[in-house]
């Protein structure tokens, strides 16, 4: 990064207590500002540096690249359910027919059939299955997802979004990351 890099080119990586990422996907990043004014009220500390320094009319310092909170966060057991978690949950494929495209969610059980929207009937579908499912159950259809849906813990969530790297990453974060090309369902 040169040191007069645009300011919104310095994203600042954030890391638990523990020096995990607080999040994986998506990246636990925070704007140079809030990183910044997060050091001044001391609930941080600075692990990593950019080249590119801030200044005022009595102080200068290097942007940070990666900090700590001071305080341990625990995260949640479980994720809230929400399309996006879902879809991590399933790694973005289709539970049907293993596409990545125009993806949905499907309840296993139809709503019409007394399904309900939880972790344990939802799951994800692209477009043309989740039409060819119709209002019908697995065996109805003879359709059955790959993966049975279940409730996913936070760590598992992580574990999948560890899989999807970001398209940038700057050369400080290299320690506290760690991408696995292949990981469990």
């Amino acid at each position: 990064m040169q040191p007069h890099a645009s300011l919104e080119q310095c994203p600042c990586l954030v890391l638990n207590a523990d020096f995990q990422p607080l999040s994986y996907f998506p990246l636990s990043l925070w704007s140079w500002q809030n990183a910044i004014k997060a050091v001044f009220m001391d609930r941080v500390n600075i692990v990593e540096r950019y080249e590119r320094v801030i200044h005022s009319p009595n102080f200068e310092m290097h942007l940070p690249s990666v900090i700590a909170l001071k305080n341990y966060v625990k995260p949640a057991r479980y994720p809230a359910f929400t399309r996006f978690n879902l879809f991590l949950r399933d790694r973005f494929i289709c539970q049907y027919c293993g596409t990545r495209h125009e993806l949905t969610f499907d309840h296993v059980v139809p709503r019409s059939q007394g399904g309900r929207t939880t972790w344990e009937n939802v799951t994800t579908a692209c477009a043309a299955c989740n039409l060819r499912k119709g209002g019908r159950t697995p065996a109805e259809s003879h359709m059955h997802p790959m993966t049975p849906p279940y409730r996913p813990t936070v760590h598992r969530l992580q574990q999948h979004g560890r899989t999807f790297p970001p398209n940038y990453l700057h050369e400080s974060w290299g320690d506290y990351l760690y991408w696995d090309s292949e990981l469990e369902p």
